[in-house]
């Protein structure tokens, strides 16, 4: 952590990187370089996120209608929602971090609180939680969507794969009905093929477990390269 810490400062210090590029994140208070300043450079790393998306980016962006951010604010708009996603879901179970390298926000839904065993019904006490997600996602519009759906390793392949695919369906239809535009989402089941954890231990399972929300913010660069590639 310490290290880290160092290189950061020593970036936001030497003349490569200028003081822009230096932000304060709300959710530490600590200066980090801004994720705009390291997609800068031909928006390489940008263009692998995106590209990894379900069904790819480009349609997807151009039917849900995206205006995109400004680059500049990248880096504060996904800080905002992560810090404001991990207020309103603190003690649901839910977990809230970035991922890709700090491009993307990934939303974890463990089983235990979103599902009972075996099923994909939304327990009840769990749709309050979820509103509040589906809300954040209606505040900032300007993102993809994509819900994935994991197992653990208990039962066989052909149960697990179905089984994840109708969670993370689910999941998807509920953030829809809630209001957010079905054009921005899209879901798929992993089965038991991602494992985060080890599937012998009945702490591993359980994390194995989840759905998980992936949030990646969509630049007005993107819908300028979406709507070139129509």
């Amino acid at each position: 952590m310490k290290k880290s810490r160092v290189i950061i400062s020593s970036l936001c210090a030497v003349s490569l990187v200028s003081l822009s590029a230096c932000v304060t994140d709300p959710n530490t208070g600590e200066k980090k370089v801004s994720r705009t300043a390291i997609g800068a450079g031909g928006g390489a790393l940008a263009g692998l996120l995106l590209g990894g998306l379900i069904g790819g980016s480009t349609g997807r962006i151009v039917g849900a209608g995206i205006g995109g951010i400004a680059g500049a604010a990248v880096g504060y708009t996904m800080d905002k929602q992560i810090k404001e996603l991990k207020e309103q879901t603190a003690g649901s179970g839910v977990d809230v971090t970035p991922v890709d390298g700090g491009q993307a926000i990934l939303v974890n839904l463990p089983e235990g609180v979103t599902f009972d065993v075996g099923s994909y019904t939304l327990k009840p006490e769990f749709r309050a939680t979820l509103d509040k997600v589906a809300e954040s996602l209606k505040q900032y519009p300007d993102s993809l969507i994509d819900v994935y759906g994991h197992t653990d390793s208990t039962g066989s392949d052909a149960y697990n794969q179905t089984l994840s695919e109708n969670r993370a369906r689910t999941v998807a239809n509920y953030l829809s009905v809630q209001g957010v535009s079905s054009a921005r989402v899209r879901s798929q089941g992993f089965g038991e093929t991602m494992p985060v954890a080890d599937n012998a231990t009945d702490e591993g399972r359980r994390k194995n477990r989840r759905v998980e929300i992936k949030i990646v913010p969509v630049t007005q660069d993107d819908v300028a390269r979406a709507r070139a590639g129509q």
